[in-house]
């Protein structure tokens, strides 16, 4: 990596919290299980020249590339095992008229995936294989978060507004060509948040003012549970790969374990001391990453709770993503502007083995 890259901390993060020990029977020991050595890595961060932040990155299916967008109207993609210099980046315009603020990729191909900006109030969609976009999407909302269905052929969408929207793929007739189109549902449905289950016939939703988690079938949006979780709104979700847990994050600092066959909350992580901004499971299903307003990524051990490694961070990061089959997860964010200092910049950050 070049020599823009720095993994110093400049704030001091406070120490980790330890809990009282978790039951025996839920240990790595216990269950046959070799525990990661998180304190032996050091954070790799990229740092960019940007009056804005990097504002979301993301994975390919495959865990070969790397999307980062926020800091303009470029998309950038890093292949990590290769090279993730600023000058490596394959860079992706065209599409938008203003800042790109969210990227998703396409669960079930490698090569595309969407980006969206709230600004020029599009939904794009690419293939990492051209430079030019495969469709555009222009609406009357502001997009600020996509989330693909696992067959790939529905993305749902939150707008500024907090309301829900769908998208379809498929054709208008016979002899049309396959392309996404707006779904006819009117967006009645508030949310700051949504993700689709693993099966695809449920979305997760969160409101930041609400203090319960919905869950709903897909395509009826019938409601099915809705668990309380959060004093003063809750932020952000996210589903263990095996189908045993939904974390959910708030505003009150505190991450919840919910058990799925019961939904009943299993367990309280509490070691964070900001708000929540994202959650993230490792592939396994094993690990938890917390991105919070602080600066630093806190890992817990999901079976058990228990904090294992407060990774330092740049600045606090509005999202966190493991690999899909590796230990290691990404994160981004804006150094400020400090009075009498250097100018801001944006960083992207890798953290983990194995890259």
């Amino acid at each position: 990596m070049s020599s823009q890259v720095n993994s110093k901390e400049e704030e001091e993060v406070a120490p980790l919290q330890r809990p009282p020990s978790p039951p025996l029977h839920t240990t790595f020991a216990a269950r046959g299980l070799h525990a990661q050595n998180f304190p032996a890595h050091k954070p790799r961060d990229l740092r960019i020249p940007s009056p804005q932040a990097i504002t979301h990155v993301a994975w390919s299916c495959d865990g070969k590339r790397l999307a980062g967008v926020g800091i303009d109207k470029i998309t950038r993609i890093w292949t990590p095992e290769t090279s993730m210099e600023s000058r490596a980046a394959t860079h992706f315009s065209g599409g938008h008229s203003d800042d790109v603020d969210y990227i998703s990729w396409n669960p079930t191909h490698p090569e595309l995936f969407c980006t969206s900006s709230q600004k020029d109030r599009r939904i794009v969609f690419w293939d990492a294989r051209q430079s030019r976009h495969t469709q555009q999407i222009t609406l009357k909302i502001s997009p600020v978060q996509t989330n693909y269905s696992p067959d790939g052929r529905a993305l749902i969408f939150t707008s500024a507004g907090h309301q829900l929207f769908f998208l379809t793929y498929g054709k208008d007739s016979d002899a049309a060509k396959e392309q996404w189109q707006l779904s006819d549902k009117d967006g009645s449905i508030v949310a700051s948040t949504a993700m689709f289950n693993h099966v695809g016939d449920g979305i997760i939703l969160t409101h930041h003012s609400e203090h319960s988690v919905r869950v709903m079938d897909y395509p009826t949006l019938t409601l099915r549970e809705s668990p309380a979780a959060h004093v003063g709104g809750c932020v952000a979700v996210a589903l263990d790969p095996r189908g045993r847990y939904l974390a959910s994050g708030g505003y009150d600092s505190i991450v919840n374990m919910f058990d799925l066959s019961e939904w009943i909350c299993a367990r309280t992580i509490s070691t964070c001391e900001n708000a929540i901004n994202a959650l993230s499971f490792s592939y396994d299903g094993e690990y938890l990453a917390i991105a919070n307003t602080g600066p630093y990524i806190d890992i817990c051990a999901t079976e058990t709770s228990a904090p294992l490694h407060r990774v330092p961070a740049l600045a606090p990061s509005p999202t966190v993503t493991w690999h899909p089959s590796k230990y290691v997860f990404a994160y981004c964010g804006q150094i400020k502007l400090r009075e009498g200092g250097p100018p801001p910049v944006a960083v992207i950050s890798l953290f983990g083995g194995g890259i």
